[in-house]
């Protein structure tokens, strides 16, 4: 894991440095007449005007890097393991690479953290220096070795070598306050690196599925995660744009049609236009051959022929961003047309490369490793989705510089990918050691009969009616609740809107994206349980406590910068530590790509906060008039952080919380 924090305050010190030494050569250039140097005086102006341009910039960058780093969140865990690896360089400083773990403890009287790398260091001196020394005798050598800190009040050494860690409760209020005052801000990250990620990737002519549901929602919330982090993300829809379909499609809208030219074809349902065309195809021989006609006229760019390929896809693209807007994604269109023109130099180099064999007339790769080839050209010309994906890969790397290339596709297509990318790095678009490209694999959605879900019928279930039944039973579940009692008409359709897509998205990002999962409209509106009803309904109730103690955000903003928050009673403590674990979450999602482990840390954080509010008073009442009679301000400030926390949270996941539901 990178050492945020000693990343930045190495950047600081070398950029502190780099002041100095142009502060010196600008001293150096006025007394070039006290050395005796005769340098022309425009010479000396304008090495000395470089000069100070460049130490205007390090001084202004320098400011904003403390800036930044002083609002940052601190990932304690990463701070633990700087602290905790330097504590067994001293202590083993011939070891190489020694194994550091650091993890929260699971039970408080094991104190907030433990360090385990007590044991693996046991072994280690066993295998390579046939010294048989006890974990318990090591780890009380790195505790001795521990250097001064701030955010340790005591280590004690627990069983066999547990090194259990107690946190100072100053620095966590301290840590606490920053997140009041700045709001949640991302660790540093260092070079600001771009991130491509593709995901949705929907077919044109064809109605969005269920079974496109996850990789809008997984690569949506992908997208965020990174940008909140500061990378610069490229967020690209793979449409299935281009290909053999679009010729049966043409020659279907030329006959039902005929003036598409001059007046805008009234498709409705492209889904039924779809399957008229495919019927066609199948069963009119005449057709058929038309079909193929039209694709090598599509090919071969026949203006008449491009403009129905763009009608055809427009209809698609409006249909397309209904579902966008409901969910709230963001994508730029890059289909397989856009790589077309770059698919015949991808077989050129292949060529030049000696990648490439023919077989039976076809062009075919074998990568080493993978037992199926690649197909680049087949026998009569044409490219294939092997070519388009080659051609996608090299582009995003070559052309769009990716540091990070993710493909959120489903577990279905791994071998094929996984091949793709093999075949990248052998021909030298990309080494795996400086560019990460990554294949976040998911699994199906299965319906509540643990079957692939379909409709009644057996057709695949069309999204915009998944999500139009989302609406629907949301209104039933806050009707059932009497919500319509309460809420103003424009409260209730946001708090609809809020809790249907909210449930939907929760119900998947909380599951391993790795498994398949079963949808169930009861389980993911049940506001009882790790849901995001449970969830939403908690944050508004959380930010209820200070409106309904008449503390306004303008109060909370001022104690935030003035009262000390007090963590004595055991629960604060606990939630205090829950609420500092964020960044460290967050941290380990922007290595293993899996976004449960949000949901269950939001989850963790709600119930968390419920055992805090349950036993600790944020606002005393008289008993007989119900009167106010004493607001614990530090604990309204703890209930804030948590509502914050939890908001970025949520904005992550891409669910939208209401204020009042």
């Amino acid at each position: 894991m990178e050492a945020r924090v000693a990343q930045s305050a190495a950047r600081l010190a070398r950029q502190e440095n780099e002041i100095k030494l142009l502060t010196a050569e600008i001293e150096r250039l006025k007394n070039f007449g006290c050395l005796g140097v005769s340098p022309s005086l425009e010479v000396l102006r304008d090495e000395n005007a470089k000069l100070k341009y460049r130490l205007s910039f390090l001084q202004k960058s320098l400011q904003e890097e403390r800036s930044k780093t002083a609002k940052s969140m601190i990932n304690i865990n990463s701070c633990l393991q700087e602290i905790f690896g330097a504590a067994i360089q001293a202590a083993y400083p011939d070891l190489e690479n020694p194994p550091l773990v650091v993890t929260p403890s699971q039970q408080p009287k094991f104190g907030d953290y433990q360090c385990n790398s007590a044991m693996g260091i046991t072994q280690i001196l066993l295998k390579t220096k046939e010294q048989k020394v006890s974990p318990r005798e090591i780890a009380e050598k790195i505790a001795k070795n521990i250097p001064t800190n701030e955010c340790i009040e005591k280590v004690e050494i627990a069983g066999p070598g547990f090194i259990n860690v107690h946190l100072r409760k100053d620095f966590v209020s301290k840590q606490l306050s920053s997140l009041l005052v700045n709001g949640v801000q991302p660790p540093a990250v260092g070079k600001r690196k771009k991130v491509v990620v593709d995901f949705s990737s929907p077919n044109i002519a064809k109605e969005m599925h269920v079974g496109h549901l996850r990789s809008t929602i997984i690569g949506e919330s992908m997208c965020r995660l990174f940008e909140f982090a500061g990378y610069d993300v490229l967020r690209l829809n793979h449409l299935g744009d281009w290909g053999t379909q679009f010729g049966m499609l043409i020659a279907h809208l030329q006959d039902k049609f005929p003036d598409y030219l001059t007046v805008s074809p009234p498709i409705g349902d492209l889904q039924a236009f779809y399957k008229e065309s495919k019927r066609r195809f199948d069963t009119e021989e005449e057709f058929k051959k038309r079909a193929y006609q039209c694709v090598v006229l599509l090919q071969s760019k026949n203006p008449d022929f491009i403009k129905a390929w763009e009608l055809i896809c427009d209809v698609s693209r409006k249909e397309f961003q209904k579902i966008y807007n409901c969910l709230d994604i963001t994508l730029i269109e890059r289909g397989e047309s856009f790589y077309h023109e770059m698919m015949k130099d991808i077989v050129k180099e292949f060529e030049d490369k000696g990648y490439v064999q023919v077989d039976d007339g076809r062009k075919i790769v074998f990568v080493t490793g993978f037992p199926v080839p690649l197909t680049i050209m087949k026998s009569d010309g044409g490219y294939t989705y092997d070519t388009s994906d080659l051609a996608a890969l090299k582009h995003r790397l070559c052309e769009e510089k990716a540091d990070i290339l993710i493909y959120v596709v489903d577990s279905g297509q791994s071998v094929h990918l996984q091949t793709v990318f093999a075949a990248g790095q052998m021909i030298g678009w990309y080494d795996p050691k400086v560019t990460r490209v990554a294949h976040a694999a998911f699994g199906v959605v299965l319906g509540e009969d643990k079957k692939k879900f379909k409709t009644r019928s057996g057709d695949t279930v069309r999204l915009i009616d998944l999500l139009e039944e989302g609406l629907k039973r949301a209104m039933d579940k806050l009707k059932d609740k009497e919500r319509d009692k309460v809420l103003t008409a424009e409260e209730l359709k946001a708090a609809q809107t809020s809790v249907a897509f909210g449930c939907i998205k929760y119900a998947d990002l909380s599951h391993n994206r790795l498994n398949d999962y079963v949808f169930s409209f009861d389980k993911m509106l049940d506001d009882r349980g790790n849901t995001a009803a449970y969830l939403l309904y908690a944050f508004t109730r959380i930010r209820a406590i200070a409106r309904l103690a008449n503390i306004d955000e303008q109060m909370l903003r001022k104690a935030a910068r003035e009262e000390v928050l007090i963590l004595d009673h055991e629960k604060e403590w606990k939630l205090g530590k829950c609420i500092l674990r964020f960044p460290e979450i967050l941290q380990k999602i922007l290595e293993d790509l899996l976004l449960h482990t949000l949901c269950d840390y939001l989850y963790e954080l709600a119930t968390t906060f419920t055992e805090f509010y349950d036993n600790c008073y944020c606002v005393e009442k008289d008993r007989q008039s119900g009167q106010i009679v004493k607001v614990n301000m530090w604990r309204l400030l703890l209930c804030e952080a948590t509502a914050t926390v939890m908001a970025k949270g949520f904005d992550i996941l891409g669910i939208k919380p209401v204020q009042r539901m």
